[in-house]
């Protein structure tokens, strides 16, 4: 209920207006106010700026200045450090997708997205959940991912984890729940909640994409683990 009394301010940036229009629309739909648009990723850094919404949503590929570049902008800016951004992408394995996420972009949406998804995926990573399916995510990452040789400094970064939660870090990558990752462990949500809160702040981490992520480029999880999704 909370959502409802307090909904996610979204700033869309697409440099097609019919996208940003339709995007604007459903979310307003679904009570989710819509503070800006931009056509471009430098407009999208300064309407960020001024607003400071809660979720950004990033054309990846646009004029003067592409969204990975905004997102590296927005989320360095102390005031819109916070930010959650959400790439939009017309292909599900876009190498641009995979840099953006290592910049801290908390997920990506296909451009075809029905409206159910995109209001759902603007209140998931609000919250600070993955947004990524875990197949797509686990596909995402085994392609872009640099090479065994180039993972071993760092090694160094998973230094000051415990062995739990080394454990519940490879199993964040294989793209499981929390109501999943409790069962697996055989302990409470609310434990594992506060495994992967530690986790996160240790590493200082936006959220469980950014998990995913450092757990494949660490070596600690790899293409050929097996997941759930």
């Amino acid at each position: 209920m909370s959502e409802d009394a307090e909904p996610p301010r979204v700033v869309i940036a697409d440099d097609q207006a019919l996208v940003r229009g339709g995007f604007a629309m459903i979310l307003g739909a679904a009570g989710i106010p819509v503070v800006a648009e931009a056509a471009n990723g430098a407009e999208a850094v300064t309407e960020v700026l001024r607003h400071r919404p809660d979720v950004a949503l990033l054309d990846i590929r646009m004029p003067e200045m592409d969204g990975l570049e905004a997102t590296r902008r927005i989320l360095a800016a102390p005031a819109t450090r916070s930010c959650r951004v959400i790439i939009l992408t017309t292909f599900d394995l876009d190498q641009y997708v995979y840099a953006a996420l290592t910049a801290g972009a908390s997920g990506f949406l296909l451009k075809d997205v029905s409206p159910e998804q995109l209001v759902a995926a603007v209140r998931l990573v609000r919250a600070g959940d993955a947004l990524l399916a875990p197949s797509i995510t686990r596909r995402l990452i085994a392609r872009f991912a640099p090479p065994a040789a180039d993972r071993q400094a760092l090694q160094a970064d998973l230094s000051g984890l415990t062995p739990r939660e080394l454990e519940v870090l490879q199993l964040l990558a294989r793209g499981l729940s929390n109501a999943e990752l409790a069962d697996e462990l055989t302990l409470s949500e609310a434990t594992v909640k506060t495994h992967v809160a530690r986790i996160l702040a240790k590493l200082q981490l936006r959220d469980r994409v950014q998990a995913v992520v450092l757990a494949y480029e660490t070596g600690l999880a790899g293409p050929g683990q097996r997941g759930t999704g």
